[in-house]
Parts: structure tokens; sequence; C-alpha cells
């Protein structure tokens, strides 16, 4: 997926990997905040599936973050929505309505798992904000509008994990 938005991108230059260095990184370190501290999304570990980690935290969650940002910051943008808050939070809303439907999946293909057992509210509070925040950035940096691809992909994200729920 990655591979294909990055090839599908318009301006495949130094902002674009700019902007994708950042939020990776952002997703990165929160993710790692959230696993040692517990203090954005509650307390989780990770399992195996996402693959090789480093610090604990699989280096995919940075890719994710990046790929989840990117289809839904163009998704909002080919929205043709003129106000920018609207943009951000209607975005954010959608990233946290896919999480809703990725966390039950999550711990039955050892993605993470909750050490309490529950997923906390905190865990969608913070993925609001979090993603408010990277969408802000995405708005920043003003990308012309981008080919459907990455809107497709987001889509595909929410039948991927929507039959995943209904299999198990």
């Amino acid at each position: 997926m990655a591979g294909v938005v990055l090839y599908t991108h318009d301006r495949f230059n130094g902002k674009f990997l700019l902007f994708a260095l950042l939020i990776f990184t952002m997703g990165f370190m929160a993710e790692f905040t959230g696993v040692h501290t517990s203090w954005l999304f509650g307390s989780y570990v990770y399992g195996e599936t996402l693959g090789i980690k480093l610090f604990s935290i699989p280096l995919m969650i940075g890719v994710n973050w990046f790929l989840l940002i990117y289809s839904t910051g163009v998704f909002m943008q080919r929205s043709r929505i003129k106000n920018t808050l609207l943009r951000i939070t209607g975005g954010a809303v959608i990233l946290v309505l896919l999480d809703l439907l990725i966390e039950p999946i999550a711990t039955q293909f050892d993605y993470w798992h909750w050490t309490s057992g529950n997923i906390p509210i905190k865990n969608y509070t913070c993925w609001f904000l979090l993603s408010a925040l990277m969408l802000f950035i995405f708005d920043e940096f003003k990308f012309k509008q981008q080919s459907i691809v990455a809107s497709v992909l987001l889509f595909m994200q929410f039948i991927f994990f929507m039959a995943l729920g209904t299999v198990n």
C-alpha cells in the first residue's frame, strides 16, 4: 500500500518526503509514549504480527500512521470542504471510526493487546486528537489535489476490517 501511495503521489519531492517522515516519526513516537508510559492511549503492548520492532514498537506503525493520515487527508481534500476546521475534524472522526473497527480485531490477530483486556476511552480521545494534529500538518503542506488512489486505500481499510470483524 505504501508503495502504491508513494508511486501515485503527484509531486514526489523533498516536501512530500519531509511530510512522510514527519508523520512516520510523530506516529512512532506517540506509540512509543503510549506503550512505555500508558499516558496516551492506555496500557497496551504490541504482539508479533506487525513485524520488526524498535523499542518494542513495530516500525510498521509509523508507516500505518503515514498511510492513514495521508489517505484521510487526500479524501478530505477531495471532499471539497472549504473550511479547514471541518476538514480536519471530519478526517479525525473518520479515523476514530476506523479505529473502532480495528480495535476488536487487533487482539485476535496479535497486533496489540490491552493489559486490562478492555479498550480505554482515552484511546479514542487520543486517536482523535493525534489524528487532528497530523491532519492539520497535512493541510499545512498544501499538496495539490491528489489522485483518488489514497481515498480508495482509506475505503479499503474500512472494508478490510469490517470483513475481518464479520469473519471472527
